[in-house]
């Protein structure tokens, strides 16, 4: 029987929300195997991901310049093989990039996830699903762990990861409330309403209803989630609402985090931020169109209660929401969502630091 690895080199590059759903697998492998030792090796945008965790080191590697096409690729085997001692590979991404990488990193056991392309077929088919819940992400990464010989358990350890990142967020609250100038209020709600796909976002004109639905109560202060470039729209959004404000596009990423971690809930669609916020173990409300929880995605220890969805035939249609759907078309499967639900799956979080 062959020994079990003592430092892992583990690639994932892309998405955000994938590389955010690493973190507590990866959590849970260091706290089960005290002697290992992991490189994290990603771009160098998901650093603040990985930061503060014992024996979890980062390596950021820039695939689109620094390490642009094949020569790149080369260049960063070689200086990995270099810097870093490690002596197993787990590839939790597994696109043409890594496999090349890991060619180039000699003769070292290499572990690969196995994303479950057959089954997710059955279920975003148009006709005749296979319609049951799918071997969660966070699984697949264990998976690919226990390959290697250094097994993770999860499944039962799920909310206590929760738990232990939730009070570390709350010992720091005053000192980050007073960095972000957040005034006292009785919840603080955080909501993002954008996604990469249309098939994956709530119309617009409805997101801004459950905004107002939000801002009404007084008691609440409420948070804008996006990019530098939807600011704009945002701004709009919270013009003459003293309790609403934008937080897209003034803070760095590692800086956006912390404020993430000081919300009473998020409001997101099936989007990183939705990971995001898992990491701090603030309950997600998330709203679900193209795709669905059964496929895996859903975020780390969010009860399912919380999903929004509608019942629909064709759902889901997509993976990773970037097809439209057949029936509907873009954003379609949402069309019968109100913001009345949303906000009644919110309501149950509104002021519960007072109840």
């Amino acid at each position: 029987m062959k020994a079990a690895p003592k430092h892992i080199l583990v690639f994932r590059f892309s998405a955000l929300g994938d590389a955010a759903m690493t973190v507590p697998v990866l959590r849970l492998l260091l706290a089960q195997h005290p002697g290992l030792q992991v490189t994290m090796v990603s771009v160098p945008f998901h650093a603040p991901l990985f930061e503060n965790i014992d024996r979890l080191h980062f390596y950021g590697a820039d695939i689109r310049k620094q390490y642009k096409g094949l020569r790149g690729l080369v260049t960063l085997a070689r200086r990995l093989k270099t810097a870093v001692p490690f002596d197993a590979v787990a590839d939790l991404h597994d696109v043409l990039r890594t496999k090349i990488i890991r060619r180039l990193l000699g003769p070292v056991p290499i572990a690969v996830i196995d994303k479950g392309r057959g089954e997710k077929k059955e279920l975003t088919r148009p006709h005749n699903k296979k319609l049951r819940p799918l071997k969660t992400t966070f699984q697949r990464y264990a998976d690919v762990f226990a390959k290697l010989g250094v097994p993770v358990v999860i499944n039962d350890q799920m909310s206590g990861i929760r738990h232990e990142t939730l009070d570390i967020s709350r010992q720091r609250s005053a000192i980050l409330s007073a960095k972000f100038q957040i005034p006292d209020a009785k919840s603080r709600i955080g909501i993002a309403p954008f996604a990469k796909h249309a098939a994956k976002m709530y119309p617009l004109e409805k997101m801004e209803q459950v905004v107002r639905l939000l801002q009404q109560d007084a008691g609440s202060m409420i948070f804008l989630f996006g990019s530098k470039a939807e600011a704009p729209l945002l701004e709009q959004w919270a013009a003459g609402h003293p309790n609403i404000r934008v937080a897209a596009g003034q803070y760095a990423f590692a800086e956006e985090l912390q404020l993430i971690a000081q919300m009473d809930v998020m409001l997101t669609m099936d989007s990183a931020n939705m990971h995001l916020a898992s990491l701090y173990g603030v309950p997600v409300v998330s709203i679900w169109g193209g795709t669905h929880p059964w496929l895996g995605f859903y975020g780390w220890g969010q009860d399912p209660e919380n999903a929004v969805q509608t019942d629909l035939a064709c759902r889901p249609s997509s993976v990773f929401g970037n097809k439209p759907c057949p029936v509907h078309g873009e954003a379609g499967c949402m069309q019968e969502i109100t913001p009345e639900q949303v906000y009644q799956k919110l309501s149950k979080f509104l002021h519960k630091k007072n109840n």
